[in-house]
């Protein structure tokens, strides 16, 4: 077998296509493994991991700022130009570590995206590669707005990279990017305005808690345009000009920068899928529950880009191990999916797992709704938090937890404790029964259900 010919190609540098490449390679199979942009997939190099480093900074300043008066004297005030300097420290290595540890256990790199000629074979840097299994796990990608001047928007990546903030900012889309960017930029001094085609932020999430979120964002000074269809995007010498439509009526508004946080996408585009046979949709890859291909059976898909796939969860890591098990040992291992949970890093948290309201009403005879705002509990109360509140869902038959709700500070911490709940079927009376640490957050989900 030469450099053109491989048991394994894996299209994808993240989590997902680390898993398969080095569980194939560790069964001593040919394996190589191709990147379009730096090594180590978004998670590390420019999503989750960043955005973390960064909201780290604005928990500080949301700490200080509750507190003032209260045993602080003098709120924090963030530097963004010292924090984005913190933040490169965690992820300047990521590439090379990621490509030196790949190389090292004897997998092959390229650094192009490769595109299908047949149903075994791709076009990378020139060459003609062969495979036996070809492992799809490009994960995701801004969406695309179409409309003239669209090309002036900024998008995620270049947010985290900011090296300076703009006076003025505006995100098109409200959803997680778009909520958890705009809580960021307010706190750091920004004017900030979000617009969106739906009438709420958030859809996917407690329409109620979504609603006590959204007062506070606006609390801070965040503004919001609903039910608004943007239309253009004109850039001038300081300023950019975005026209919208609300109603059949025109309207503008300007700012020193538009970003584009409608959504992402599967990164499919530049792979040439028709060539290999591969049948795909808006939500990914089309695959079976062993994660290949519906239409080609030398081609699995895992992470972002499966159409198995579900948003804002941490699912690439299991489905990488998936693809590995069948390409090693044949079709065996379907996925299994737990209940998983989601979280929207806005400040304070917004975290859900499990059935939504509607979700259990229609799937259960009867249940029991637990809503309330907290922050009169003594969590809340100590640092003076603005917002704390929750809904816990219950089959009335069984008294199982079947859905939960947060909104507060660490919520996506806790969340985690209701999600081993749900998967493990426990009912009210089984956490009510559980000692655990006191006062702390996790204490305070025995007086959620």
């Amino acid at each position: 077998m030469d450099d053109k010919e491989f048991d394994v190609f894996v299209i994808g540098s993240g989590i997902a296509g680390q898993t398969v490449a080095k569980a194939c390679v560790k069964a001593g199979m040919k394996v190589a493994i191709a990147d379009n942009r730096e090594f180590g997939g978004t998670c590390a190099n420019r999503g989750c991991d960043p955005k973390k480093i960064l909201l780290g900074a604005m928990e500080a300043y949301e700490l200080s700022e509750n507190l003032k008066g209260k045993g602080i004297s003098k709120p924090a005030k963030i530097n963004w130009k010292q924090l984005q300097k913190y933040k490169r420290n965690f992820t300047i290595n990521v590439p090379v570590s990621t490509e030196r540890i790949l190389k090292e256990k004897g997998i092959v790199l390229f650094h192009q995206s490769p595109k299908f000629i047949d149903k075994n074979s791709l076009l990378v840097e020139g060459k003609k590669i062969t495979a036996k299994k070809i492992v799809i796990a490009t994960g995701q990608i801004p969406r695309t707005l179409t409309m003239p001047g669209a090309k002036h928007f900024k998008n995620s990546d270049d947010f985290l990279n900011l090296k300076k903030l703009p006076s003025k900012v505006v995100f098109v889309g409200a959803g997680y990017i778009g909520m958890e960017f705009a809580h960021m930029a307010a706190r750091s001094g920004a004017e900030v305005t979000i617009i969106d085609t739906g009438k709420r932020p958030l859809h996917a999430f407690d329409q109620d808690l979504v609603k006590e979120l959204r007062k506070y964002s606006e609390s801070l000074g965040i503004k919001f345009i609903f039910e608004a269809t943007p239309i253009s995007l004109k850039k001038k010498r300081k300023l950019r000009t975005l026209t919208y439509k609300i109603k059949g009526v025109e309207k503008t508004i300007e700012a020193n920068v538009f970003y584009n946080t409608a959504g992402r996408v599967p990164a499919l585009a530049a792979l040439d899928l028709e060539k290999g046979n591969v049948d795909f949709s808006d939500k990914g890859v089309e695959t079976n529950s062993f994660l290949q291909s519906k239409s080609n059976p030398n081609v699995y898909a895992c992470g972002d880009v499966s159409d198995k796939n579900l948003p804002l969860t941490p699912l690439s890591g299991r489905q990488g191990y998936v693809v590995a098990e069948n390409i090693l040992n044949g079709n065996k291992k379907e996925l299994e999916v737990p209940v998983i949970p989601s979280v929207v890093f806005t400040l304070p948290n917004l975290a859900t797992v499990g059935y939504s309201e509607d979700e259990a009403r229609a799937r259960y005879k009867n249940v029991h709704v637990k809503f309330d705002i907290a922050t009169d509990w003594f969590n809340a109360k100590r640092i003076n938090t603005p917002l704390y509140a929750y809904k816990v869902i219950l089959n009335a038959r069984t008294n199982e937890i079947v859905g939960a709700h947060l909104l507060g500070p660490d919520a996506g911490e806790t969340i985690n404790i209701f999600t081993m709940a749900i998967n493990n079927g426990m009912t009210d009376s089984d956490i009510k029964s559980t000692i655990f640490s006191y006062p702390s957050w996790v204490n305070d989900i025995k007086s959620m259900v």
